[in-house]
C-alpha cells in the first residue's frame, strides 16, 4: 500500500517502555507516519499513563508527528505543558469537560493541531458544529482507557457518516480512528473514510517483530 492519504500511528501504550528508544526508532525506520501518546489522568478513565516527561523524551528520538490523545478531565490545564514538551497535535474528548466551547476555543488558539475525540456512545451530531474549527476528528472504535480491545463494528457507520459530512461541508478535517485496529479491521476502516489509524498491540506485541507487524498491517489494506 502506497498512498499518502493513509497514515499509521503506533500507540506506545503497548510498547515495551524498557526498550522505548529502540521501539520508536524501529517503527519509524519501517514506515510509520507518527506516534500516538495516550495521556490518562485516572479520572476520565481509570488508568494513569504518560505525561510531558515521556513526550519530551520521544521528541528527542523522532521528527515524526507526536499526536497526543488526552483522556483527562479539564484538559486545558495541560495544553501549554504538552506543547512545550513537543506535541504536534492534541486531542481532547468531547465528554471530558462541561465547558467544551471554552476548551476547544483555547485549544484552537494555540500553535498545535487541534483534534476532538468522541466515544463509541457519543453521536457524531454532538461535534458536527466544530468540524470547521478543528484539524482532526478522532473516532473511538473501542471504549477509551485500555489497549488490546476488540473493534466495535458499528464504528464503520460512524466513520462513513463523518466522512460524508466532512465532504459535504468541503472541509479538510482529517478522520483518525483509534481502537481494535489490526490486519482484520484496518482495510475496512480506511475504506470507510479514515485518514489515520492508531495501532497499538498490532504493532507492539510479543508475537512478531515491529517490522513484520507494520508490513502485515500495510499489506492488509485493500481498497
Amino acid at each position: 500500500m502506497n498512498n499518502n492519504r493513509f497514515r499509521i500511528y503506533p500507540s506506545i501504550l503497548t510498547a515495551d517502555l524498557g526498550k522505548l528508544d529502540k521501539q520508536i526508532s524501529t517503527a519509524e525506520e519501517y514506515g510509520v507516519d507518527g506516534f500516538h501518546i495516550d495521556v490518562m489522568d485516572g479520572q476520565f478513565v481509570p488508568p494513569i499513563t504518560f505525561g510531558p516527561i515521556i513526550i519530551s523524551h520521544i521528541r528527542k528520538i523522532t521528527k515524526l508527528p507526536i499526536d497526543i490523545h488526552m483522556m483527562v478531565i479539564d484538559p486545558e490545564r495541560y495544553f501549554d505543558e504538552l506543547i512545550d514538551a513537543g506535541a504536534d497535535s492534541i486531542t481532547i474528548h468531547y465528554e471530558s469537560t462541561p465547558d467544551f466551547d471554552n476548551t476547544i476555543n483555547k485549544l484552537t488558539s494555540l500553535n498545535v493541531e487541534s483534534s476532538v475525540a468522541i466515544n463509541p456512545n457519543t453521536s457524531l451530531t454532538s461535534v458536527q458544529n466544530y468540524l470547521a474549527e478543528i484539524n482532526q476528528l478522532l473516532i473511538m472504535s473501542v471504549n477509551p482507557g485500555y489497549g488490546g480491545q476488540k473493534f466495535i463494528p458499528s464504528s464503520i457507520n460512524k466513520i462513513e457518516s463523518a466522512k460524508s459530512l466532512i465532504d459535504q461541508l468541503n472541509l479538510s478535517t482529517k478522520i483518525q480512528v483509534d481502537g481494535g485496529i489490526n490486519s482484520n479491521t484496518i482495510s475496512n476502516v480506511f475504506t470507510a473514510g479514515a485518514d489515520i489509524v492508531v495501532a497499538g498491540s498490532a504493532i507492539y506485541n510479543e508475537m512478531n517483530d515491529i517490522e513484520t507487524s507494520i508490513k502485515t498491517l500495510k499489506d492488509s489494506i485493500i481498497l
